[in-house]
């Protein structure tokens, strides 16, 4: 019996199989404050038919910290996802396979002869260890408890202590159906409250600081669930009430996890704002509607219904002292002539019945940041580059598309690659971040749900891509994080970084990025130049 162990950087995919990257040591650079992970995995060389239970443990010697230790799990992925060059595609040669992704909290794993199983660690380095190296010490120990390997990965913690994100919201939707139907709940019975705080919690934890609250169901792929927050109560013809108590509590709730901003409903239909919002009687329990579907985003009738709902909106944002952290949406993704008339109409209205609310979304044509048509446009990485030419104040937003060599967070996609988001963000002064698959698990635009660790692509590939439509899988007490979501995580640190050591977009370190497709993307230069930017923080501090 024996087994190949060895430690593996983070942005390195470990499969069952095929492994050829197999470094004897691992040298990490970390600011104070921050959080870094990296692997380890063993190769059970046996050759037959036994299997072997192994456990990890993690000794942090003289290190200040606490690493946590969880197994690498897999998922299998029976495609490429299309439109992206060979160069650069991850896990050649393993798909169709099984990928690595799932990160359960386990650090044991049963391996057959042949196989490598995988663990992944994550320290938190406090703000206040000291600079310095540390090693923290690895154990390989097989069920009988006999230890068959000890590797060690070397932390140096640099002096540079990073300060939190500062004017860059990351908004990703996060849907409420989808844990209410994983567990078999109604909307908005107790046990919902206590499902829901871990992902709130998850979202803190990783770097967003934006929930998306749906004060009304969100009109988003197809007719969902309702998940309705507000209380409406038709009092005759024109005339409402309102129950704002579930609003209120989904609200404290999220600002006890440490959540700072509120994205609220789209107030009209989806590409292109054509109808009114589908708005329940009370919340939805027997999906009564206020109007037809049909209903247009102009009519009286839905005119009539918003200049009652949102001055009691406004109110309500007033007395939370929400007002300056709310987002506000028209429409997700105007496109083409009709859809950006039915746009002007639908801002039109809600700038003369709430002159207060400012708006932004999704939307790729420039047309809607020159006229100022919306007040913060969300192009796609596509043409970001364009709006920032142009003087043109936006965010970014990428999902299925474009793929190429644009960056994206797929299941292929090279982790070093998908690292590079913070880095883009700095150069072209993007103002935030904006995805919409948090944790999607349905099938593409259907209520059904679909099982997340065997289809990652909502049942519609290859239009929907792998990996594009959820970072957490659903556990039994939380989420379960993926690999994708611990990398796009510490790219939100890396904005940290460059915002903390004021980094000035021409600064020449960031001289490579030229568009949201032609970026540095290899792992030697991520970790050389982060390196070199903490020893430029510490020559700072000591020029003081």
């Amino acid at each position: 019996m024996g087994f190949n162990f060895w430690l593996q950087d983070a942005h390195v995919r470990i499969f069952p199989f095929g492994n050829k990257s197999k470094p004897d040591s691992l040298v990490l650079d970390v600011a104070r404050g921050e959080r870094i992970a990296f692997q380890t995995a063993a190769e059970y060389m046996n050759q037959g038919d036994d299997a072997e239970v192994v456990t990890v443990e993690a000794e942090v010697c003289t290190a200040p910290f606490p690493v946590r230790i969880r197994r690498v799990g897999f998922v299998p992925v029976p495609h490429f996802n299309t439109g992206v060059p060979d160069d650069e595609k991850d896990c050649i040669g393993h798909i169709p396979g099984y990928v690595p992704d799932p990160l359960f909290d386990e650090n044991k794993a049963k391996v057959a002869a042949g196989e490598t199983c995988a663990f992944w660690f994550t320290a938190d380095i406090p703000e206040s260890c000291p600079a310095g190296k540390y090693d923290v010490e690895i154990r390989l120990v097989v069920e009988d408890k006999k230890i068959t390997g000890t590797l060690s990965a070397t932390f140096i913690v640099h002096e540079v202590v990073i300060k939190k994100r500062e004017n860059f919201p990351v908004v990703q939707w996060f849907y409420n159906d989808s844990i209410l139907d994983w567990h078999g709940l109604k909307p908005f019975e107790e046990e919902f409250w206590q499902r829901v705080k871990p992902y709130m919690l998850n979202l803190v934890l990783h770097g967003q600081d934006t929930i998306y609250a749906p004060i009304f169901t969100p009109p988003l792929d197809g007719v969902k669930r309702p998940t309705q927050l507000l209380g409406v109560k038709c009092e005759g013809e024109g005339r409402y009430s309102f129950d704002w108590s579930d609003v209120k509590r989904y609200v404290d709730l999220a600002k006890e996890c440490g959540i700072e901003n509120f994205e609220w409903t789209h107030l009209f239909t989806q590409w292109g704002a054509r109808n009114a919002l589908r708005i329940y009687e009370g919340q939805g329990v027997d999906e009564k509607l206020l109007w037809e579907p049909e209903t247009e985003a102009a009519s009286e009738t839905y005119r009539t219904f918003l200049a009652r709902f949102l001055p009691e909106f406004k109110s309500f944002l007033d007395n939370e002292k929400l007002l300056e952290f709310s987002f506000f949406h028209v429409s997700d993704e105007p496109h083409g002539e009709e859809g950006r008339a039915n746009y002007l109409v639908a801002r039109t209205i809600l700038r003369e019945l709430a002159p207060w609310m400012k708006t932004m979304d999704a939307l790729s044509e420039i047309e809607y940041g020159r006229e100022g048509i919306t007040d913060m446009p969300i192009p796609s990485i596509r043409v970001t580059k364009q709006f920032h030419d142009e003087g043109i104040p936006s965010f970014t937003y990428f999902c299925c598309n474009p793929r190429r060599r644009y960056l994206n967070r797929l299941v292929d996609t090279p982790l070093a690659k998908m690292r590079m988001l913070g880095w883009l963000c700095r150069k072209f002064e993007v103002r935030g971040f904006l995805h919409w698959g948090y944790n999607y698990w349905q099938q593409r635009g259907k209520r059904e749900l679909v099982d997340p660790f065997t289809e990652l692509s909502a049942g519609d590939w290859p239009e929907w891509a792998y990996g594009d439509c959820f970072l957490v899988y659903p556990g039994p007490d939380g989420p379960i994080d993926s690999i994708r979501w611990e990398i796009f995580s510490e790219s939100l640190q890396d904005l940290a970084l460059l915002q903390t050591l004021d980094i000035h977009p021409s600064d020449p370190i960031l001289s490579e990025f030229e568009d949201f497709n032609k970026f540095p993307k290899s792992l030697d230069w991520l970790r050389r130049t982060r390196r070199d930017l903490l020893l430029r923080g510490r020559a700072r501090q000591a020029g003081q």
